[in-house]
């Protein structure tokens, strides 16, 4: 499904079912360097099961047209602009990583617009190591070997654990390497990892969120550690907690656990 976003064009997955507004939506959130496929095991899910789905590429990556954004509050700005382009008035948020700032600011800045808020893989400050950082910017084929080394917990190695033919080191660095590869002309890698090193809002915007919060956090991550998100629970109302047993990429490493902890929250 295409949409025209802040005169942009927009790409986002809809779990190969038509949009239908008649029924709820959910909306998924990547993170950096990844795209909507991170969340194809959980989306095809929700869009068989009564839900509209949309798993936008965020502006500037992959598929989609537009400027990529340079904080967390401007991707925030993007999710509200894409409502409104699907003509939706209330919606359901999950993120991941970079994407669960962009839906906890997206909750606080229109509270009455989101109806539940789902927080994967999330941290409060989500501090970036100042050589990833570096690395991002000037060795970003180096830093994309680090990352998939953080994101994955130890049960990840080949042969993986999903069966035969499934390699989730394999698959990330591919992914994360045809993300960068998408927009030439910005560093999209590097410019998601500053977004993430300078929001400071995360506390003050979780205060504003009137929605039930869930927030899921793998018990491997060594990205965002569960104690990371401690800030944030501590301040959330109506909220619950589901561990899984993942790292950061806890979306493929742990994919039932997740979509059954998505798919309990929701109903």
């Amino acid at each position: 499904m295409e949409l025209t976003v802040n005169g942009a064009r927009t790409f986002c997955y809809t779990g190969g079912k038509p949009f239908n507004r008649e029924q709820p939506t959910v909306v998924f959130l990547h993170g950096v360097l990844n795209d909507h496929s991170v969340w194809i095991l959980q989306t095809r899910y929700f869009a068989h099961h009564g839900w509209n789905v949309l798993a936008p590429d965020l502006p500037g990556h992959c598929k989609s047209e537009g400027e990529p954004p340079k904080s967390v509050a401007e991707a925030a700005q993007f999710v509200l602009a894409l409502l409104d382009a699907a003509g939706v008035q209330q919606a359901a948020l999950v993120g991941h990583s970079f994407g669960s700032l962009v839906a906890l600011e997206a909750a606080a800045h229109a509270p009455d617009r989101v109806t539940h808020l789902a927080l994967v893989g999330t941290a409060s400050p989500m501090k970036v190591s100042p050589a990833l950082l570096e690395n991002s910017l000037h060795q970003p084929m180096k830093a994309i070997d680090m990352v998939n080394v953080y994101s994955h917990a130890l049960m990840a190695p080949p042969p993986s654990s999903l069966g035969p033919g499934t390699w989730l080191y394999g698959g990330s660095r591919a992914l994360m390497k045809r993300v960068l590869a998408s927009n030439p002309r910005v560093n999209v890698f590097h410019r998601g990892f500053a977004a993430c090193d300078s929001y400071a809002g995360g506390e003050a915007a979780i205060a504003q969120v009137k929605c039930p919060v869930l927030f899921v956090l793998g018990r491997f991550d060594a990205m965002t550690p569960p104690k990371a998100a401690q800030p944030l629970q501590q301040k959330a109302r109506n909220a619950s907690t589901v561990l899984v047993d993942g790292g950061h990429q806890m979306m493929t490493e742990a994919p039932d656990e997740v979509l059954f902890a998505l798919r309990d929250f929701l109903r």
